[in-house]
């Protein structure tokens, strides 16, 4: 994803934002005007930059644990064909559960502050990023698993050196979804309960009939997911060239 066609579609988007409004002639407290969002941006852009900061770090930790946790449990669960069977149908079964419905309680738990939102993040994105990098690590051809065996490489070499290093690109399509997913956590949780974050202003926004601030946080949000995406492809994509074995830049 280029530059240049995030910025075509930028403006594709506000072309037909900016008809909308003129075709519908809604009121602007139902749907405003891109220029009118972007004026209460401007003017709430310290409250804004707050509450965006607040949200950032809840996703990026969100992520980077979140992400911990992915790898050390499939890398468990290829390692280990006992954990495998007993683990992954625990996983796949936690996934029936709407995550959603767990902010409540993740609220009641972990409190009002960035513990609850966290947590919403990791579990978010902790199945994808584990269910991608373990299905890399267990398809590898069976040619190399019969020259390891040749070779008496042994279980964790095998692992290391061959299984690990394949399934990077699969590490690197999960890192793409959890960098997606992640804010979705985050701000899923600020709804719940929460005193600082985008998805709180959103809320507060939203209830003192502040609907272009609203809008101007929500695109924020979209705009900081966008970047997050960006940076997550550009490490996904070393991943995977190190995985051919180029070295990493």
């Amino acid at each position: 994803m280029r530059i240049r066609d995030i910025l075509l579609a930028l403006l594709i988007g506000l072309g037909l934002w900016q008809a909308l409004v003129v075709i519908t002639d809604a009121p602007h407290f139902i749907l405003p005007s891109p220029w009118r969002v972007a004026q209460a941006a401007y003017k709430s852009r310290v409250i804004i930059a707050e509450n965006a900061w607040v949200t950032a770090t809840e996703v990026l930790l969100g992520l980077v644990i979140g992400t911990l946790l992915g790898v050390a449990t499939a890398i468990q669960l290829a390692y280990s064909k006992t954990a495998e069977r007993l683990m992954l149908p625990i996983l796949v079964f936690t996934q029936a559960v709407p995550v959603f419905a767990l902010a409540p309680l993740l609220t009641l738990w972990f409190g009002y502050g960035m513990g609850s939102k966290i947590v919403m993040a990791v579990l978010i994105i902790y199945f994808p990023v584990t269910s991608a990098f373990h299905d890399g690590l267990i398809r590898i051809d069976s040619g190399l698993r019969d020259l390891s065996i040749s070779m008496r490489a042994g279980k964790w070499n095998f692992l290391r050196y061959v299984q690990i290093p394949n399934a990077l690109p699969s590490l690197g399509t999960g890192l793409r979804l959890a960098a997606v997913y992640a804010p979705i956590g985050a701000v899923i949780g600020e709804w719940v309960g929460a005193s600082k974050g985008l998805g709180y202003l959103m809320l507060l926004a939203n209830g003192r009939a502040k609907i272009d601030l609203m809008f101007a946080s929500l695109i924020v949000l979209a705009s900081l997911t966008v970047i997050l995406h960006l940076a997550v492809g550009v490490l996904a994509t070393q991943l995977t060239r190190y995985a051919r074995g180029n070295s990493l830049k």
